[in-house]
């Protein structure tokens, strides 16, 4: 039996422990890797978060940028956010990249490494792209949609082009950033689009025997500008005059929490919304499984930046909940021809609630809607799928 091949995986986004609520779709990966691969986790450390150690089977080395408590440039919002809302962790970028760099060149001169995968074009691209020529080891990178659409300017724009373009293979969510990207002439060897995935077979799963509550909304997701939360609030306002019982649950953490919150309390939604945090990933099934609808306002925000294809969605539509969802790129890989049933602009706040009062007065159309959806995209989304194309394609690309 020939002997496993070893991918180095640079990311930024990871799960510093076990229950952490960052999100995780890149361990998921990593983890069905490890069946045909070898897999190295390269992430960065954080305050509290787990020494460098195996993590079901994926050998996660933690990398230090900066003193423990000051290590806050990745989580909670993501690096692009916590730029815009913290001036200061500019000041941690230079490490950032420095650190990252430096750990994974001792990585690949100590250890027989066969291709290494980067998660966004920008900054871990950019490094896979220069260690690759300097160990003549091949590279994948896959963009995840807000490195493709939020970081713009002229230099980014050369690099994010010269990365996808040298890369052995490129992959994105959806595909409508494989259409961004022939608008932008940017010309990868070899590019696939492959979402990340949900476990629709343990946990995202239809459960009948639980009844929906009739007068609860929810969001799950980052607090950031892309997530549009802040015109559901609005639209929410409005829409609790006609029904006075409604309630909205808002599950998640980020840099525009304060702000939402400020929000709510100015419009007297206290006793109706419930910002209940970062929830684990155990607890979000029986969300899905009960609330009314899932309500996810995505827009483009005034940086560009915008959803590749929502986890949060994705987990929603596994759990067979009616969904309402900001007519944003991408979102057509997931819903198909129920498109139009369904996405909004949330911009609109008629449109958000008139959009919402449809499923609470048709429950039954809906709910059918709900399962159409979810049969339609099993083959699309679930994790033994999507890990079995991303295995392939890694395969492809290894130098023999």
């Amino acid at each position: 039996m020939s002997q496993k091949k070893t991918i180095l995986v640079l990311a930024s986004t990871y799960p510093r422990w076990e229950t952490d609520h960052e999100p995780r779709f890149i361990h998921e990966l990593c983890k069905r890797l490890t069946v045909q691969f070898n897999v190295i986790a390269l992430v960065p450390d954080a305050d509290q978060a787990d020494p460098s150690s195996f993590f079901e089977n994926v050998e996660v080395i933690r990398y230090r940028y900066a003193p423990k408590v000051l290590q806050t440039l990745v989580n909670n919002g993501g690096i692009v956010n916590n730029l815009k809302t913290y001036a200061w962790k500019w000041l941690l970028v230079p490490s950032f990249l420095i650190g990252q760099y430096y750990t994974a060149h001792q990585i690949l001169k100590s250890r027989k490494v066969d291709l290494i995968h980067a998660h966004w074009l920008i900054p871990q691209g950019w490094i896979a792209k220069n260690l690759s020529r300097k160990f003549n080891v091949p590279f994948l990178v896959t963009s995840h949609g807000g490195d493709l659409y939020g970081l713009r300017g002229e230099i980014l724009n050369q690099v994010k082009k010269q990365v996808a373009q040298s890369a052995s293979g490129m992959t994105v969510v959806s595909s409508a950033m494989e259409h961004y990207l022939e608008a932008k002439q940017i010309k990868p060897k070899q590019l696939k689009v492959i979402p990340m995935g949900i476990d629709l077979q343990n946990r995202f799963i239809r459960n009948e025997s639980i009844i929906r509550k009739q007068n609860e909304l929810l969001f799950v997701g980052r607090l950031v500008p892309k997530k549009g939360v802040n015109f559901l609030i609005d639209a929410f306002a409005i829409l609790i005059k006609k029904y006075p019982d409604l309630k909205l649950k808002i599950v998640g953490f980020g840099p525009e929490e304060s702000k939402l919150k400020a929000q709510a309390n100015k419009l007297n939604l206290n006793h109706s919304i419930e910002f209940k945090g970062a929830l684990p990933q155990e607890k979000l099934p029986e969300l899905y499984q009960t609330t009314s609808i899932f309500v996810a306002p995505f827009i483009r925000a005034d940086n560009g930046d915008q959803e590749g294809l929502p986890v949060a969605l994705m987990e929603a539509i596994g759990c067979g909940c009616p969904i309402v969802v900001g007519q944003v790129d991408g979102i057509e890989d997931l819903l198909g021809n129920e498109m139009h049933n369904i996405t909004i602009n949330p911009k609109n706040i008629n449109e958000i609630n008139q959009a919402i009062i449809n499923i609470l007065e048709n429950p039954q159309e809906a709910l059918a809607r709900s399962i159409r959806i979810r049969n339609n995209t099993i083959s699309f989304i679930d994790w033994e799928n999507v890990a079995k194309k991303y295995s392939q394609l890694i395969q492809e690309n290894i130098k023999d």
